[in-house]
């Protein structure tokens, strides 16, 4: 996938979650913008699965597995957040993630805000296989 495919996509997320948190507003559950979220990237046509379980290896020995919110068109980590502010954990832990999968970008998305808090991450790490 090209960096511009990739912008295209990491948009139509972006405007999916600013549709939802117009719609819903702050304080509900996460699992709440979860549905949401997929609903509404449905009907924009952005392909996606939801709670994805993706494997972890350690120098190639399966460790266990972790969910991730949405991968998106096979490439992008998507993870969503329901709390008052981000912090560095957060952000930590999605950069975690898009190295421990080889995921060139990502986004993190926070709905709990007043408005709608979100940041592009980019694996510096990523190994094109």
């Amino acid at each position: 996938m090209t960096k511009e495919e990739q912008d295209k996509i990491t948009h139509d997320v972006i405007g999916s979650a600013m549709e939802v948190h117009s719609i819903l507003g702050n304080g509900f559950q996460e699992v709440v913008y979860q549905r949401a979220l997929s609903i509404e990237m449905k009907l924009r046509g952005v392909e996606h699965q939801r709670e994805f379980e993706m494997p972890l290896f350690y120098k190639g020995v399966s460790v266990g597995g972790r969910r991730v919110d949405f991968l998106v068109c096979d490439e992008i980590s998507v993870e969503i957040k329901a709390m008052i502010n981000l912090e560095d954990v957060h952000l930590a832990q999605a950069m975690n993630y898009l190295e421990a999968y080889n995921l060139q970008t990502g986004l993190l998305i926070n709905f709990g805000a007043r408005s709608l808090q979100f940041k592009r991450l980019f694996n510096k790490k990523y190994k094109r296989s």
